[in-house]
């Protein structure tokens, strides 16, 4: 007999049984909520107040019944409708019915939002990393990832419904009762999970944390637009096959009906399911739909670095690209109706009046700028913060241990990063423009409104710097860039409405921008942006080039 035969182990008296593919999901749980210990309450709480801010100042906006017809008036049109909600809510159009005509339909979309991130971050987030398959390799079950982030973007969701449900009363307006606010909390909890569970089918069919999520938040943005189609259009069938419509037509406060959360409900459990189901049929680290095989030989762009940056951001700039084109023709499209729907609201017309211009069609165009330029500075946070994700996946390291230098390749992705972005307001100025001329007959909009978008690329710039730099000098603190874009939006839009300080603008980079087309046209601070944004490229490269990797 030999040592061989000696030890051999001998085989299974019976099949092997699989283990629990739930298993270690509680733990995991656990480490996801200690994961977001700062970010879900920053969403959280920032959805909660923000929807307690929007309420109270409803008492000062609309304070007399005379100001909430006059508004109903206003709204009782297509563009209105699109822009809010179902006509239903302006029957009776108390405190309460405000809340869910204007607010529930934009709300779900920043719900949707948590959600979709929440449970893409710790599922292909996870695998891209390839922490997913280090912890599976344990005695982790196959399904405890995906089971994990569902349960934490439900609880988190259930937690925003238990806020809005209690702190919604104590606010004390008329026609904002009890249970009404539980229903309007348990809306925002219903759209949520049902977008998780979009979120959970995507994570398994893309073949990255980007592309899931990009997918996901197509589907919402699908939602929204079939929401306001159908509402617009007095078409109910298109807003039935919207989610968001669903909520909406729970009508919190005005007939507080429940069962149109059940087919939410329905769709988080059926996506859900799917996602598990789907999650069986792929690789760890693969999605569903395979990579196309690509060229033999590589273009002659991409052997160059801007060529093959743009490469990497080109979906993602597709995609903001086409939505900010979408909201700036949204927008113009109630360009001509601006001075009716606005003349009887003081606290607006303060606002308004503020910004100058010769009409009010020009003064609310500057208002709504902002808010683009807000949105395309999520993208450039998004773009510049791109090395840092190649660094921390470990793609960085090989690629510059050939010829790139590093400066090169930081600088491909940010002149990517800066050229997209402005390329990204000329587009939302161009839809918002077209439609504007359309809606007001005056074609002159057109040029005014693309020069007006363009106006706030050296503050896009300054955004892009910020990420820059504090990848270059403090990466572990990149994530601080984003305090711009949500700071810019607090004082750029919401503080013309709430009156803040004038300092509290000139902290921010987009306070600094002319509000054109109202204000006229001041070089010297666009030119000042322009050269904070180079020292603060300078500052990032250089940073970069002195510092170490972090290596996987």
């Amino acid at each position: 007999m030999t040592a061989a035969t000696a030890t051999r182990t001998p085989a299974p008296a019976g099949p092997v049984r699989g283990g629990n593919a739930l298993a270690g999901t509680r733990t995991l749980i656990r480490f996801n909520l200690r994961r977001d210990r700062v970010r879900g309450p920053i969403w959280i709480l920032a959805l909660f107040l923000g929807t307690l801010a929007a309420t109270n100042e409803y008492t000062t906006l609309y304070a007399d019944p005379e100001d909430r017809a006059s508004v109903v008036a206003t709204l009782d049109s297509p563009a209105g409708l699109a822009m809010t909600g179902p006509r239903h809510y302006l029957d009776d159009y108390t405190f309460g019915a405000m809340l869910g005509h204007q607010t529930l339909g934009f709300m779900a979309v920043l719900v949707g939002l948590m959600s979709v991130l929440t449970v893409t971050r710790h599922t292909r987030g996870e695998e891209e990393t390839d922490r997913a398959e280090l912890v599976r390799s344990t005695v982790v079950g196959r399904h405890a990832h995906l089971a994990a982030a569902l349960c934490v973007a439900v609880l988190a969701n259930l937690l925003l419904a238990a806020l809005l449900t209690a702190g919604l009363p104590a606010l004390g307006l008329d026609g904002i009762d009890a249970g009404g606010s539980l229903l309007y909390g348990c809306a925002y909890a219903a759209i949520g999970v049902a977008f998780a569970g979009v979120a959970a089918v995507t994570a398994q069919i893309a073949s990255g944390t980007r592309a899931a999520g990009g997918t996901a938040l197509a589907v919402i943005g699908v939602a929204y637009v079939l929401r306001a189609a159908g509402d617009a259009g007095s078409n109910d069938a298109l807003s039935w096959l919207s989610p968001i419509g669903w909520i909406q037509r729970t009508y919190p406060y005005v007939d507080n009906r429940w069962w149109p959360l059940g087919p939410c409900l329905l769709l988080a459990v059926l996506a859900g399911a799917a996602g598990f189901v789907l999650s069986t049929r792929r690789d760890v680290g693969a999605g569903l739909k395979a990579s196309k095989p690509g060229s033999p030989t590589a273009s002659a762009a991409l052997t160059r670095p801007f060529g093959f940056a743009l490469r990497l951001h080109r979906g993602m700039l597709t995609g903001f690209g086409a939505g900010l084109l979408l909201m700036g023709a949204m927008y113009g499209s109630i360009l001509g109706d601006a001075e009716d729907m606005l003349q009887n609201i003081d606290q607006l017309q303060e606002a308004l009046d503020k910004i100058g211009g010769a009409d009010v069609a020009e003064s609310f165009a500057s208002m709504v700028m902002v808010v683009i330029a807000v949105v395309a500075a999520v993208y450039v946070v998004m773009a510049a913060l791109r090395p840092r994700t190649e660094e921390l996946a470990g793609r960085a390291e090989p690629l510059l241990a050939t010829g790139l230098s590093r400066t090169r390749w930081v600088a491909s992705h940010l002149a990517v990063t800066v050229l997209g972005g402005t390329v990204l307001l000329a587009l939302a100025g161009l839809g918002f423009g077209l439609a504007g001329a359309a809606a007001a007959s005056d074609a002159m909009l057109i040029p005014e409104l693309v020069g007006a978008a363009l106006a706030y690329a050296p503050a896009l710039w300054v955004t892009a710097g910020v990420a820059v730099a504090l990848f270059g000098r403090l990466p572990r603190a990149s994530a601080a860039a984003w305090a711009v874009p949500v700071y810019a939006f607090l004082v750029g839009y919401l503080g013309e409405l709430l009156q803040f300080p004038s300092w509290m603008s000139n902290i921010s980079p987009f306070g600094h921008v002319p509000q054109l087309p109202a204000a006229d046209l001041d070089w010297t601070p666009l030119l000042v942006l322009t050269l904070i944004a180079a020292a603060l490229f300078h500052l990032g490269l250089t940073g970069f080039r002195r510092r170490d990797l972090e290596t996987k």
